[in-house]
């Protein structure tokens, strides 16, 4: 995989290249990589704002951009370390607010990986440690941190004594790293992932989480126990509860009621990952945010590539077209939901390894034709994993000239990395 980007720096190229030829060991887990390369730059992660800790399977990132921006509409700057990104690595490290510019980012990745001479990090604990250095250097009033992947074992987890933890939508994904045999773990796939996103939960620290099926919450209740975190899930006794209806969102906990307006972000499953925001920030005591703050941050949030309406322009003409990265169960189940009752043209492309019927499956119903595209710079299923009905185009843009001028709405999903070409050549960058 070509996970790493292209810049049009020199500089930063330079660094993005060294990223691509890092190799870990097959099976390294743990976090003593990460926290030997972080002693090795004064230990930033040590001298961070309060924290805002986020896993989860689904629903994480778009749990961050709420977080992020009600603390700005607060008055805070805020510093954000989210992946993947979509068309640029800048969109991995937000600085006060800011994309860090490439001369910035040139600088930072040549001071990381030069400190981190023969300990062998890995692409994300390299990403991870430059941006809690830079994090440690530029004033700010939080921190809003997204898991990579998993959470016990992640870069992420250094940090000692977070504000307070999150754990977003829950579902099977990635499960080649998460479901390995494990002793003291649980053996059901879905506990497993539970326990995995509930290794983030520290002593003392706030846990909020949503609902879950009972081995799910069953998981996370006793890592909970285990190392002394309160746990906050929603519709547990002294937890939170939330309801999306007649344009609104129904919050209470026990400091008392809420009515939030819906996002803008499409999706019922979005005004459930605004409450989650908004139950963290009414769980922790770091940082005061008021509820019209938390109001005002609902509706400016944005997060590209989720549910995302896509601007007339160079790919798309005046066609309405839908861009979706999810590539599991629980997206393609998310997907159905909003396309209900809908006939709808759908483009997707999928790496190998993840299920191609994920999506497919609950979408069948609305599905009006099934183009199946390459994913640039990966392995991907071909056109025959997804069915009898899918065809095979070449790319996104011949997948969508070649459809009838019917007035259908178009879908593109299945893959990050996909949304991120769609998103270059609409010429709409993540800013």
């Amino acid at each position: 995989m070509k996970d790493f980007g292209t810049s049009s720096d020199p500089a930063v190229q330079a660094q993005l290249d060294r990223l691509a030829a890092l190799t870990v060991p097959q099976g390294r887990l743990g976090l003593e990589t990460i926290r030997a390369l972080l002693s090795r730059l004064g230990d930033p992660h040590l001298a961070l704002p309060p924290v805002f800790h986020v896993a989860g399977t689904n629903g994480k990132g778009s749990t961050c951009a709420f977080l992020r921006a009600m603390l700005e509409a607060q008055g805070h700057r805020v510093h954000a370390a989210t992946s993947p990104h979509l068309v640029r690595y800048n969109e991995r490290i937000r600085v006060a607010g800011e994309l860090i510019s490439d001369a910035r980012l040139a600088e930072l990745l040549a001071e990381v990986l030069d400190a981190g001479s023969h300990l062998a990090p890995s692409f994300f604990e390299v990403t991870i440690a430059a941006s809690f250095l830079e994090f440690a250097r530029v004033p700010a009033g939080a921190c809003v941190v997204e898991v990579g992947l998993g959470g016990r074992f992640d870069a992420t987890n250094v940090i000692p004594r977070p504000a307070v933890c999150g754990i977003a939508a829950l579902g099977i994904d990635h499960e080649r790293f998460l479901l390995a045999p494990d002793e003291g773990v649980p053996a059901e796939p879905l506990a497993r992932i539970a326990f995995e996103k509930a290794g983030i939960a520290k002593p003392g620290v706030p846990l909020v989480t949503f609902d879950y099926l009972p081995e799910a919450a069953t998981a996370v209740d006793r890592v909970a126990d285990r190392v002394g975190a309160p746990l906050f899930a929603q519709a547990m006794d002294g937890g939170w509860s939330a309801e999306a209806a007649h344009d609104r969102i129904a919050y209470a906990d026990r400091q008392g009621t809420l009515s939030l307006p819906l996002p803008a972000l499409p999706g019922l499953h979005q005004a459930r990952n605004a409450a989650l925001a908004v139950a963290m920030l009414r769980h922790q005591q770091a940082i005061s945010v008021s509820p019209e703050a938390m109001a005002a941050g609902i509706r400016a949030a944005r997060w590209p590539a989720r549910l995302q309406r896509l601007a007339p322009g160079p790919l798309t003409g005046e066609r309405e077209v839908w861009l979706d990265g999810g590539h599991n169960p629980s997206a393609g189940a998310t997907l159905a939901q909003h396309f209900a009752g809908q006939r709808l043209h759908v483009v997707i492309g999928m790496i190998e390894g993840k299920d191609p019927m994920a999506l497919v499956a609950p979408l069948a119903p609305s599905i009006a034709s099934l183009a199946a595209v390459p994913v640039p710079d990966h392995d991907y299923h071909p056109p025959e994993a997804f069915g009898e009905i899918a065809r095979a185009a070449p790319d996104v843009p011949a997948a969508l000239a070649a459809l009838p001028d019917d007035g259908l709405p178009v879908l593109i999903a299945g893959s990050l990395y996909l949304a991120g070409d769609v998103l270059r050549l609409n010429g709409e960058w993540p800013d």
